[in-house]
C-alpha cells in the first residue's frame, strides 16, 4: 500500500481531526489558504517547465542550423 492511497473512510478520519483541532470557525480561513498555496504552486511549476522546454527548443535549434550547413 502506497502512502499516497488514501481511502474515504481515511479522508473522513482527517477531517474530523481538523475539525477537532481547528474548530469550525477556522476551518474555512485554512481551506483558502491551502487552495491558494496550491495555486500558486501549480502556477510556479507550470512557469519552470515552460522555461525548461524554451531552453530545450533555444539549444536544439542551433544543432538543427549546423546540420543543414555540414550537409
Amino acid at each position: 500500500m502506497s502512502p499516497l492511497n488514501i481511502g474515504v473512510p481515511s479522508l473522513i478520519l482527517i477531517l474530523l481531526l481538523a475539525l477537532l483541532i481547528f474548530g469550525p470557525k477556522k476551518l474555512p480561513e485554512i481551506g483558502g489558504a491551502f487552495g491558494k498555496t496550491l495555486t500558486e504552486f501549480k502556477k510556479s511549476t507550470s512557469n519552470m517547465m515552460d522555461d525548461d522546454s524554451d531552453k530545450k527548443d533555444v539549444i536544439e535549434q542551433p544543432s538543427t542550423t549546423e546540420t543543414n550547413k555540414q550537409a
